[in-house]
């Protein structure tokens, strides 16, 4: 087969069979398509889409490229989590030790961030000595010794998938329905778990902007699911503003554990309870249980200290330190840059996710090139979001970057423009964003 032709087929709005699918997939892993073919073809799907079918096609052979994980061993139902991307998503890092406080066994297999979206990996690697390279051959000797793992894509594990990932991040190819259904759902597959709940998250700091877009990704992830015999659960998630008041990997890992601790703003807790909530409904212990009856339980662990707990095991386990009260040793600090305030009184009607995504990029905490090193301490603190009440001389954020990264003056005037752009304020009172837009299984 020829790449060119598969490049301008694609390009024409051709349907592309199985078999040149397959061709694609082992070129993308043995390296023996180039990375401007590649980046063609994938803007060429970008441009044109993908049928169910081509989809499907590419999902599981993404996930045939390496090693498909067998958990099977390990006694009940295996969940797994996955989320679209946004600002401030902390979620995971609270989440699992929730779940996992229930004897339900998790693997979480996450990726980088994209774009101006952080990456649950690169959270996780702001802790000191935590390890995201976690072999499959040691996956069940983990789930059996401390009932949850979090890790990355090895060289084993969907290679074709962490190769294009890397690839869409700096071509503009990220927001294709179809890259970004089978990219999650490759993982999945090859990850072993048995059931999946994925936050779709909806809005300008979200690669589906839209309502409809994000019914269509789910619609796609649930026929993947059907055909891999994994039960999907899809929950609609606004990012009209960023979750939580921290923006950054070091910043929203403080916030994560803040809410572990029994702390933390009701928006961060709506969307992990609810995640919580779903996923044990996938299982036995969930069957019959209404979902606010699980959204206690699941709240419970956070008021008792059991789901911090958890966390605690999850450092330990994959060789990060934690300090004597439990919480993390961070491989930098924040260092505040500046902090802007309120020129007049009102009501804040807009704190714009894109914006301060990207600003928080600029700052170093995340990628502008598939080779950037990220500044772990780089990040943002709101202190107002939408519906809050301001007076003129109150705090609306600061900026931070990490002692060891620093950034350069045009890209922190850049950062605060993004902010100032990103901040409206009215004189008539808000009504804040509903967290949890909708569920589809």
């Amino acid at each position: 087969m020829n790449m060119l032709e598969l490049i301008e087929k694609k390009r024409d709005g051709g349907v592309i069979s199985k078999e040149e699918i397959e061709f694609f997939v082992r070129g993308v892993t043995d390296r023996s398509i180039p990375d401007y073919q590649i980046s063609a073809f994938l803007m060429a799907v970008l441009w044109r889409g993908m049928n169910d079918e081509e989809t499907a096609d590419l999902t599981i052979s993404m996930a045939k490229s390496g090693k498909i994980c067998d958990l099977s061993d390990i006694p009940g139902v295996k969940v797994d989590k996955h989320s679209t991307g946004g600002v401030g998503d902390k979620v995971t890092p609270i989440l699992l030790p929730i779940v996992s406080s229930f004897g339900v066994p998790c693997v979480k297999l996450s990726g980088r961030g994209l774009g101006f979206t952080g990456g649950t990996i690169d959270k996780f690697e702001s802790i000191e000595g935590f390890c995201t390279s976690v072999e499959p051959s040691d996956f069940k000797n983990k789930i059996e010794r401390f009932g949850l793992l979090l890790g990355g894509q090895t060289s084993d594990l969907a290679p074709c998938d962490k190769y294009l990932y890397a690839l869409r991040d700096v071509t503009g190819t990220v927001p294709s329905i179809p890259l970004i259904a089978s990219s999650i759902m490759s993982k999945k597959i090859a990850g072993g778990s048995d059931a999946i709940v994925l936050d779709i998250t909806c809005g300008s700091g979200a690669f589906m902007k839209d309502i409809e877009s994000a019914r269509e990704l789910a619609r796609r992830m649930i026929a993947i699911g059907k055909l891999a015999g994994k039960p999907v659960t899809c929950v609609m998630s606004s990012m009209q503003q960023p979750l939580g008041i921290m923006v950054g990997n070091i910043l929203e890992m403080q916030e994560a554990v803040s809410v572990l601790q029994g702390r933390g703003r009701e928006d961060v807790k709506n969307v992990v309870l609810t995640m919580a909530s779903e996923m044990l409904k996938l299982t036995p212990f969930g069957k019959g249980k209404e979902i606010d009856e699980l959204k206690k339980l699941c709240n419970e662990k956070l008021e008792n200290g059991e789901a911090f707990a958890k966390f605690g095991d999850l450092v330990l386990s994959q060789g990060g330190v934690l300090q004597s009260d439990g919480t993390p040793v961070y491989v930098d600090k924040s260092f505040e840059v500046m902090t802007v305030y309120a020129e007049k009184d009102g009501y804040i009607s807009s704190c714009d996710a894109l914006s301060v995504g990207e600003a928080s990029c600029l700052l170093g905490a995340g990628r502008m090139e598939k080779e950037d090193v990220i500044d772990m301490g780089a990040g943002i603190r709101l202190y107002k979001k939408i519906g809050d009440k301001v007076s003129r001389g109150e705090e609306l954020f600061t900026l931070y970057t990490g002692t060891k990264a620093p950034v350069s003056d045009d890209r922190i005037d850049e950062a605060l423009f993004h902010m100032q752009d990103a901040y409206v304020i009215s004189d008539s009172p808000v009504t804040a964003p509903k967290e949890i837009l909708e569920v589809i299984s």
